[in-house]
């Protein structure tokens, strides 16, 4: 590696340590005293996480994205609605749960219509990996569910596959799914596939 090479990967390196540190400062201030939490994995702008959390006042759920103009509408949506029980962060999924308070369990986990990321090359850009699903599975108690959802094949074939060589996660063939509100991009979907898998 060269010297300006490594001062540019010492530089990214000390950006994603800040970023880090204000997404864990935000996550402790945003959720002092919740131990127990509904999850959405790629969020988007919200339509699915606010129908569900509106319906289910009961319930924290958070909901995490990476793109800044998807989390402020989703932001928009929850407090046109006041709901208190709902929380969107600004944050790559992987340092979401890097940080997030270790006390926090989840109920349920929920990820619908991710990129599928279709060349080879990409796939290790899927949100869907052995580390994901190791990593949901050490917050969530026996008897919880991972939902997914997506209108590509391949992805469908590669989720499917990567559960069920996952000692943690088991296919769970009648669970129903957990709440039905047609967002806007699932109404664009001439058809898609869903899964649940219970933790074991």
């Amino acid at each position: 590696m060269t010297h300006t090479a490594n001062r540019g990967y010492q530089r990214e390196l000390e950006r994603q340590r800040q970023r880090k540190e204000q997404l864990r400062a935000d996550c402790e201030l945003s959720l002092k005293g919740i131990d127990r939490i509904f999850f959405e994995a790629g969020c988007g702008h919200g339509h699915w996480l606010t129908s569900f959390a509106e319906a289910n006042p009961e319930q924290v759920c958070v909901g995490v994205d990476l793109i800044s103009l998807r989390i402020r509408k989703a932001c928009d949506k929850r407090d046109k609605r006041s709901l208190s029980n709902l929380h969107f962060f600004k944050a790559d999924l992987n340092e979401f749960l890097d940080v997030l308070p270790k006390n926090i369990r989840f109920d349920q986990t929920m990820m619908l219509f991710p990129d599928p990321w279709p060349k080879a090359r990409h796939h290790r850009r899927r949100m869907v990996q052995e580390a994901f699903l190791n990593a949901i599975a050490d917050r969530t108690d026996a008897g919880g569910y991972f939902f997914f959802r997506t209108d590509d094949s391949p992805y469908f074939k590669w989720t499917m596959e990567l559960i069920d060589l996952n000692p943690h996660w088991e296919i769970d063939g009648p669970q129903s799914w957990p709440y039905e509100t047609e967002t806007y991009f699932q109404s664009l979907m001439e058809a898609y596939r869903s899964v649940t898998a219970v933790r074991q």
